[in-house]
């Protein structure tokens, strides 16, 4: 079995970063919900004057829809493209928070200010499907055919 890469930690501290971003989004929803008077278990509210509150909490909702895979994608691009992946990751948690920022004003077209976390989504999955080739032998020797002396 390969080693990890030396510097799979900063994936780790990226992995970190990325729940401390979430969580972050998750006070901002806590906060509202007592600012507007929206009490768990209600999600969103069907009241006109906690349009705000429903744009936040949304903003939270989104991030938390694509976690999973982004933490997938941050893992797997990670083991083969440790620094491109955290910086990847970093770009998405600054996007992810711009992205909550914008939307926070009540106005939801705002929150494309932050759309460029996707580019980040990009990114790792290119890297992941570069892994995928070289695991596969499509294009030369890797992490495939050629582990060398992890093999």
């Amino acid at each position: 079995m390969p080693a990890l890469p030396r510097e799979f930690g900063y994936v780790i501290l990226t992995v970190l970063g990325s729940f401390g971003t979430v969580m972050y989004l998750a006070i901002n929803v806590g906060k509202a919900r007592k600012k507007y008077g929206v009490k768990p278990p209600i999600l969103y509210s069907n009241s006109e004057d906690h349009h705000v509150y429903n744009c936040i909490q949304r903003a939270h909702q989104n991030t938390l829809e694509g976690y999973p895979p982004f933490l997938a994608l941050l893992i797997l691009a990670g083991l083969k493209h440790p620094r491109m992946a955290s910086a990847a990751g970093v770009v998405w948690c600054v996007g992810r928070i711009h992205y909550a920022h914008g939307y926070s004003t009540g106005e939801p077209e705002k929150r494309r200010k932050g759309a460029y976390f996707h580019l980040a989504e990009l990114g790792l999955m290119g890297m992941c499907l570069c892994q995928a080739g070289s695991l596969l032998g499509w294009w030369g020797k890797g992490w495939g055919r050629g582990w060398g002396k992890w093999h």
